[in-house]
């Protein structure tokens, strides 16, 4: 039996099968209704193969006509192409022949030209050749009675030079016209040449490939053939030679798994039309019970879900809720239509331990975040802002934080007492009835964050309304705070090294209730914040003590004077305390010291060194030293400050001095290292003065430094600022003088003090980088009506002469009463120059608001020193008497020698008692 196999009917296996006896009835008709079915089952074949074949033939006969067609189509446009360059081949050779257009010209152009026309129609199989005068009148034509006759169509065209074609239908058929010009030697259009032939004279392709289309045609049906014949073969091998019925039981089975196992199976077409469905699927998908057959996107499925199966893009172990189940799908795309099989999984058991692993790493994420964006500055009410800002609305739907009052001032906390200010407060919503920023709250005992505040541990209110201490604090807010809808709360201290710096409150109104495990996140949170609020406290008191004395150190309140109209502007780094700083000293003669000098770098150090170089400034300028040697006696300074530093070293200062005379309007400047300056002229034309450049104080090396002497115009704005103002990262040097220059040019008729804040606006948009200092000053010049100068003869004799000028200059300026003690100081001073100094000897008197002076110049560089004289000396006593007379004096050395110099105070409680000091001195 083993060898015997399954038993297969005789009819499957192709033997041959005695026939049967067939019934009485049986016959020649029976046969000719036979023949007939056989035919209608030819026409309408059951088997796959057969279907096939048909199918087959009708694309075959459908490609034959269709190549007929296309054929056919080709040919007739070959044909026009082809006619049309026969034409104009033909044309263009009969227009170039040599004699054609000798014979246009001739006074009988058809007798020369019709011969050749017609030889030339002929031998070339054209219909027609005909010449054409230029204005469009037949001289040859193959009818000889169209001669001479005028022709309609239009040749503007082939007169210009250009070929003219045109296709027209004639009484033979579609034709081809092509006219061309003929020119003579001079390239005059003598006439024309008009060439037509019929397109049938150069088609009939098709005559000669129809046998090969229909071969070919032939030769595919019996490939056709053969191939139905292999297919219905291999379908027979593939269904192992199973026939309906077999295949129908075998669906029957494969239906009843696919709806017995415990997972969804959704069948798709490459539209996201739904084409099978089981039980499972339709369960956790609640679909209704005609699903199949519409699209996915209609089945009331969740767009993200729908958007997947209707998409057919592969998918593995995607999750999506479908109401409450959760449910893995999976998607692997099928067939060559772009259809698509998907399976679902109810993971529902897994959501609450993916729940937690969510909850737990959003908080790890909450805590990194917090690191990396809490105390990014070093300010305290920015810090806690920053907390509040990481906390809502990931961990709250509100936070606010407090501290205590010395923490914003940079001092420590003590704790004596525990009334907090509000700086900081963030929340998914603005109206909120929690108290606002700004807002001093002292915690009553017992409320939950003074408790957190005694313990130093997390507080917990789960229940707002229900916390008794909580509502106790405020009744009436806390009420509206209920209502409003906040319904948790917790409260952690801020501490830092065992101190109590705040408290930070997080609150929750649409999130669910705040849990014991939320605690420790707060508690985290609170800590980070907390050591960088404290920084930023510790750096606050070090910034406010810095700020402190390098604004001790600058000049307060500038002095008034009669040269200058001066403003000024001092910002601070955004970053901390600098060493840029300025100052004006007034000097002997009515003239004014303006400096401004840039320590480089940051800090108390800076602002030290910046103190001292200032104090130095003052103390050369008291010795009425140039600017040049000023500036060189400053670099020594510096070289001996980094030699003496035990820590931090200076690497350079810059500094600008300029003095300003206004007498004779001249100001003498230098500079090192340091910008130059910016200069408004009266019309307010804006320049930057050349003004030679040494190195910076303390790398100079001993370098001289050189001056430049420019003249000021009455008010003229002279402008001195540091390399802050023009400076800035992403902008360079020439870039902030450029802006420097436009925005001086916008402040004609401005005081100083408004250029400066005009300056600063157009400059500084945003906190600056660097320091700044800015210093305008307005030159005034004395009027010559103030000033009284005399030339001294080298003689004893003059002095007498030069007391009574002098004396009556006075009394002309209304000093009548500061006669006497004027006269005492000139004839000692200019006694002096004539008895010790030299030529030239001049005296020069200045008025300038509230004091007299008295200056006397000579050739010598010799200069006199105060001393006290003794009882039995017979002088010596000249300058002492100068120096007890006026309010300051002193001695400054000039290129051609020296001026002594005397001020008086002409207010009315300087009054001179000479016969007071006479008996002092006795």
């Amino acid at each position: 039996m083993g060898k015997l196999g399954r038993y297969v009917p005789a009819s499957r296996r192709g033997d041959r099968v005695p026939p049967k006896a067939g019934p009485p009835e049986a016959g020649p008709e029976a046969h000719r209704r036979s023949a007939g079915r056989r035919v209608r089952s030819l026409l309408t074949p059951r088997s796959v193969a057969g279907q096939v074949f048909l199918l087959q033939l009708a694309v075959v006969l459908l490609l034959i006509a269709t190549a007929v067609v296309v054929l056919v189509f080709q040919d007739r446009n070959r044909a026009i192409r082809e006619a049309g360059d026969r034409s104009l081949a033909v044309a263009e050779t009969f227009a170039n022949a040599p004699g054609t257009a000798a014979a246009m010209k001739s006074k009988d152009p058809t007798a020369l030209l019709q011969p050749h026309a017609e030889v030339v129609r002929k031998k070339t199989g054209v219909d027609y050749v005909v010449a054409l005068s230029p204005y469009g009148f037949r001289w040859t034509h193959p009818d000889p009675d169209q001669i001479g006759k005028h022709v309609s169509t239009s040749y503007g065209a082939a007169l210009g030079g250009e070929p003219h074609q045109t296709t027209f239908d004639s009484s033979l058929g579609k034709a081809v016209d092509s006219t061309v010009a003929v020119f003579d030697d001079k390239g005059t259009v003598v006439g024309l040449v008009t060439v037509g032939v019929t397109v049938d004279k150069v088609a009939g392709v098709v005559q000669h490939q129809l046998p090969v289309i229909f071969a070919a045609g032939g030769v595919a049906l019996v490939l056709a053939a053969g191939g139905s014949a292999l297919v219905s073969g291999r379908l027979r091998r593939q269904t192992g030679g199973l026939g309906p019925v077999e295949m129908t039981r075998m669906y029957e089975h494969h239906d009843a798994v696919l709806h017995a196992v415990r997972e969804g199976v959704l069948i798709l077409d490459g539209d996201g039309t739904l084409l099978l469905v089981n039980d499972e699927a339709r369960r956790l998908l609640a679909l209704p019970p005609e699903a199949e057959g519409r699209p996915v996107t209609g089945l009331g499925l969740s767009p993200a879900l729908a958007a997947l199966l209707g998409s057919g893009q592969a998918a593995t172990d995607q999750v999506f809720l479908a109401g409450d189940t959760l449910l893995a799908v999976n998607v692997r795309p099928v067939g060559p239509k772009g259809g698509s099989v998907a399976t679902l999984r109810d993971t529902t058991e897994l959501r609450a331990l993916a729940g937690r692993a969510d909850v737990a790493g959003g908080r790890l994420q909450l805590l990194y975040d917090a690191g990396t964006r809490i105390g990014t500055t070093l300010d305290v009410k920015r810090t806690a802002e920053e907390l509040a800002e990481v906390a809502v609305p990931r961990f709250a739907d509100f936070a606010t934080i407090e501290l205590v009052e010395p923490v914003l001032h940079g001092g420590e906390p003590t704790g004596a007492s525990v009334e907090m200010h509000r700086v900081a407060a963030r929340g998914i919503r603005d109206d909120a009835p929690l108290s606002p920023v700004g807002t001093r709250i002292q915690h009553v005992p017992g409320h939950p964050v003074a408790i957190g505040m005694v313990t130093g541990r997390p507080v917990l209110v789960e229940h707002l309304a229900t916390a008794d201490g909580w509502l106790s604090q405020d009744p009436e807010r806390t009420g509206r705070i209920i209502e409003y809808g906040i319904h948790s709360m917790i409260s952690v201290p801020l501490q830092a090294r065992g101190q109590l710096l705040g408290v930070v409150e997080f609150w929750r109104s649409e999130q669910t209730p705040f849990e014991p495990d939320d605690l420790s996140p707060a508690e985290e949170l609170a800590a980070r914040a907390a050591v960088c609020i404290d920084n930023a406290r510790r750096y606050t008191r070090e910034h406010i003590t810095a700020v402190t004395l390098q604004r001790s150190l600058l000049p307060g309140v500038l002095p008034e004077l009669s040269a200058l109209d001066v403003g000024h502007r001092y910002l601070p780094a955004q970053a901390g305390v600098g060493g840029d700083w300025y100052d004006v000293i007034p000097l002997p003669g009515a003239r004014v010291a303006l400096v401004v000098g840039d320590v480089v770098g940051h800090g108390l150090h800076a602002a030290a060194t910046m103190g001292r170089l200032r104090t130095a400034v003052h103390n050369f300028a008291a010795l009425d030293l140039p600017p040049d040697e000023i500036l060189g006696h400053l670099d020594d300074l510096i070289t001996r400050i980094d030699e003496d530093a035990a820590a931090e070293t200076i690497t350079g200062a810059t500094c600008l001095y300029a003095v300003y005379d206004p007498v004779t309007g001249r100001c003498v400047l230098a500079r090192a290292g340091h910008p130059g300056p910016a200069l408004v002229s009266p019309d307010g034309s804006v320049t930057f003065p050349d003004i030679p450049v040494a190195p910076p104080l303390g790398v100079g090396a001993g370098l001289p430094v050189e001056t430049a002497e420019i003249r000021l115009a009455a008010d003229s704005r002279l402008v001195l600022y540091t390399d802050g103002l023009v400076e800035a990262r992403g902008r360079d040097i020439d870039t902030g003088l450029g802006m420097l220059k436009d925005a001086l040019a916008h402040t004609e008729g401005s005081s100083p003090e408004e250029t400066c804040q005009t300056v600063l606006d157009a400059m500084l948009r945003t906190r600056a980088s660097d320091d700044v200092a800015l210093l305008v000053a307005r030159t005034r010049l004395l009027d010559p009506g103030q000033i009284a100068e005399w030339e001294v003869p080298d003689d004893p004799a003059a002095v007498s002469r030069i007391r009574g000028e002098a004396t009556r200059r006075l009394e002309a300026w209304g000093l009548g009463e500061a006669a006497f003690t004027t006269e005492l100081i000139l004839s000692e001073l200019v006694t002096n120059a004539i008895r010790y100094g030299g030529s030239p000897i001049s005296l020069r008197l200045l008025r300038d608001r509230d004091s007299l002076i008295c200056e006397v110049a000579d050739g010598t560089s010799t200069s006199p020193h105060l001393r006290r004289a003794a009882i039995t000396d017979e002088g010596g006593r000249g300058l002492f008497l100068v120096a007890q007379m006026s309010r300051r004096w002193g001695t400054r050395y000039t290129d051609r020698g020296k001026i002594i110099w005397a001020e008086q105070a002409l207010d009315a409680g300087a009054a001179f008692d000479l016969g007071a000091l006479l008996m002092a001195d006795l």
